[in-house]
């Protein structure tokens, strides 16, 4: 079965276009950076996917989030995952997000249970940046909300 997640790609127009991604949480990613930011996202099987993608949001960042939806189209990841997303301008503050937490044993093989943030830190991104920090598989979803933008078509 293809897993689906769904998300919000938050964005805002200050002196530049800018983006709001999320770092995965978790001692994989500690040490990465380039490549391995995302729209704040997550997995859903039989539900609504704006309906997830707005919960998902408030799970990775503390925040609820409304506004005038934008459909951007779907993308697909190396690992094979379909990303549903919708672009939405609001405003944030990066510092003071909460995001729920999961467990995995750490160090491997230790036996010792550790609890880890989903999301360990999260920031606002001119749009030439976050080219380079987000996920490349997502790299799309940033030329459809700047071309929705300029244009007014997806």
């Amino acid at each position: 079965m293809i897993k689906q997640s769904a998300g919000i790609l938050l964005y805002r127009r200050s002196y530049d276009l800018e983006v709001f991604l999320v770092h995965p949480g978790g001692p994989f990613f500690s040490n990465k950076d380039p490549g391995v930011w995302s729209v704040p996202k997550g997995e859903y099987t039989d539900e609504d996917p704006l309906t997830a993608a707005i919960r998902e949001f408030k799970e990775e960042t503390g925040y609820d989030i409304e506004g005038n939806f934008i459909p951007l189209s779907s993308v697909k990841q190396k690992s094979g995952k379909i990303v549903t997303v919708w672009a939405v301008e609001g405003d944030v503050d990066q510092r003071l997000i909460v995001s729920n937490t999961f467990e995995i044993t750490w160090p491997p093989r230790s036996q010792k249970i550790q609890s880890f943030p989903e999301v360990d830190r999260a920031e606002w991104f001119p749009i030439g940046v976050a080219r380079q920090k987000i996920n490349v598989g997502q790299v799309p979803l940033l030329d459809q909300l700047e071309n929705f933008l300029t244009t007014g078509e997806l």
